[in-house]
């Protein structure tokens, strides 16, 4: 078994504001001197992790990243009678092992500091625990007083996918902790792009030109946007992926089944109500093999320029392919190819590549 495979993507996307930075623009970098957009790598899998496709494939092993796993735990007693004091000390011994809680007398007592990463069974683990407890120590000091340990909540090894593929950091009980098997760049434009400002008026269906008020907008406001190609990088290690999944292939297969279909067809939902930013990879090379990663992004440190962007694109990237190939010996052991813009190759083959 090939132990990395590589996913390099070329998206285009028209006017669009996918990935927001803290003033509501686009994001952006400087690469090879040149502004770009760029797309952050949380946002894309936050995209993927949260999309149909991993819905339909993965099915019941997505896990959940929250803060309140203890307010779950918390209503889950209450709607069995159980005492308000009661209740809320249960689920803060429990939760309390996924990471450091909010202080006691907090009005969100139950919370987690920071959002923690849960697969399902660990979180029917964390419910079946409540039940017992509760029956076990009739009163909050008892609660309070008992030693939970974290074998009994916390998995080694993942029925949740999602982490397997994207990993896990727990600071209290790094020995459940989860190394990555996925890594994801952050995606940027294969050409020179900057976010422009959309100037946009609204207007009162109700107020009358015959009124002596102004008889224009009722509102003005700025949205920005930007548009390009852009290119994202993937990074599997399959072995790593499959021990975290603990040896089960099927569902090994199924996430990266998931993750390539994802990866080519979902991406940020920002402002898609404004903009449909609704898009599918142009291109897409798909590498398998035992060699060290490597992205191919330096292909695009010349801006592309030019009128066919996705051809150019394409042509760049290939090349640049090439030419590590020559420099450094073969990057991969195999190759497939999906290309829209020239035509060949499919999102079925590509799967097929990836899971084989």
């Amino acid at each position: 078994m090939a132990d990395f495979l590589q996913l390099h993507l070329l998206t285009a996307y028209g006017p669009s504001n996918l990935n927001r930075d803290d003033t509501g623009r686009p994001k952006s970098v400087v690469f090879g001197g040149a502004p770009r957009l760029r797309v952050s790598s949380q946002s894309m899998k936050r995209a993927w992790r949260t999309s149909d496709v991993f819905a339909s494939k993965l099915d019941e092993r997505l896990g959940k990243r929250t803060q309140r796993l203890g307010k779950k735990i918390h209503d889950h007693l209450v709607q069995q009678g159980i005492a308000e004091d009661k209740a809320q000390a249960t689920a803060r011994k429990i939760a309390g092992v996924f990471g450091k809680l909010k202080k006691a007398n907090a009005e969100d007592a139950t919370l987690i500091e920071q959002l923690a990463f849960i697969s399902p069974e660990e979180r029917q683990k964390a419910l079946d625990f409540a039940d017992a407890l509760v029956a076990r120590a009739p009163k909050v000091k008892d609660i309070e007083k008992e030693k939970v340990k974290p074998d009994a909540l916390l998995d080694r090894t993942d029925t949740a996918a999602d982490i397997a593929m994207f990993g896990r950091m727990l600071a209290d009980n790094p020995q459940f902790n989860r190394e990555a098997a996925v890594q994801v760049a952050h995606a940027i434009t294969t050409h020179r792009a900057v976010a422009e400002d959309d100037y946009y008026t609204a207007v009162d269906d109700l107020k009358s030109r015959d009124e002596p008020e102004d008889a224009g907008a009722a509102f003005v406001d700025v949205q920005e946007f930007g548009a390009g190609i852009f290119y994202l990088y993937v990074c599997i290690n399959r072995w790593l992926l499959l021990r975290n999944l603990g040896g089960v292939q099927s569902v090994r297969d199924a996430s990266l089944a998931a993750l390539v279909e994802a990866s080519a067809t979902v991406g940020p939902r920002g402002k898609q109500a404004s903009f449909a930013s609704r898009a599918r990879a142009i291109y897409v090379l798909g590498e398998k093999g035992t060699a060290q990663p490597r992205s191919l992004a330096a292909a695009f440190l010349k801006p592309i320029s030019g009128e066919d962007h996705g051809k150019l694109s394409v042509e760049a990237l290939e090349s640049f392919r090439d030419r590590l190939d020559t420099a450094y010996g073969s990057c991969a052991d195999d190759r497939y190819t999906m290309n829209c813009v020239t035509g060949g190759g499919t999102l079925a083959g590509l799967i097929e590549f990836a899971v084989s």
